[in-house]
């Protein structure tokens, strides 16, 4: 099974399915497709062109050559062939909520990523607060996914959203990144969640390789990179 990725610093998406196959122990081989533009001609699109239908990342390509191209397929299809694992919670009403909360960041919370891109390795505290100053939108997002963070975790008794590390933790990753670098405000009982969901293997094994990239995309000001 080969995983394509783009850049760790930066590919929320990517993210998400590399932290599941990794926390729980799923072999894969991971084939690092870098950011060097999306015009046609790009590496990044020649790469990938023949393998995906949307010449994006991630990508999941297994050896007899079936691809699944979306985040929540995959962590469908790797929970169907590793039931033994768990990767979804095993009661089946927290088990639909797990799947409701992936689906609405899968769809929503827009503003949030737009105004805040991942970009693990830098500090951006000022212009998070400026960004929840100016855009009422991404205050919003903020309030809807604590609100549905401290709901589930309320239910489950935590450390993670439903007890024990799942597809959700996983999904919500990069929200942590982003809220992370940008400093943007959290209740106590969502902050220790965030805490233990970077402290994760499969999360702090992809923040280690994303701090030890040196191809870092020149962003326009004001997202450069801040130490």
């Amino acid at each position: 099974m080969q995983l394509y990725i783009g850049n760790k610093n930066y590919s929320s998406w990517s993210m998400r399915p590399w932290v599941l196959l990794r926390q729980f122990g799923i072999p894969f081989d991971e084939v690092m497709v870098r950011f060097d533009s999306f015009d046609a001609g790009s590496v990044f699109k020649t790469t990938l062109a023949g393998l995906s239908p949307t010449g994006k990342v991630p990508l999941l390509v297994e050896d007899d050559g079936l691809v699944v191209w979306d985040t929540l397929a995959m962590a469908e299809y790797l929970a169907e062939r590793h039931p033994e694992r768990a990767l979804w919670p095993q009661d089946a009403r927290r088990r639909a909520r797990a799947r409701s909360i992936c689906a609405e960041m899968h769809a929503g919370f827009t503003a949030l990523r737009s105004h805040c891109p991942m970009n693990i390795e830098a500090s951006l505290p000022d212009i998070g607060a400026q960004v929840l100053a100016g855009q009422p939108a991404v205050r919003a997002d903020l309030d809807r996914l604590t609100a549905m963070w401290t709901a589930a975790l309320a239910d489950s008794g935590g450390p993670f959203l439903f007890g024990t590390f799942t597809v959700a933790d996983a999904y919500f990753a990069p929200v942590v990144a982003r809220l992370r670098t940008y400093a943007l405000p959290v209740p106590p009982v969502v902050a220790d969640w965030m805490a233990q969901v970077w402290a994760a293997p499969g999360v702090a094994a992809w923040v280690a390789d994303a701090l030890a990239e040196q191809d870092f995309l020149d962003f326009e000001e004001p997202y450069r990179k801040a130490r």
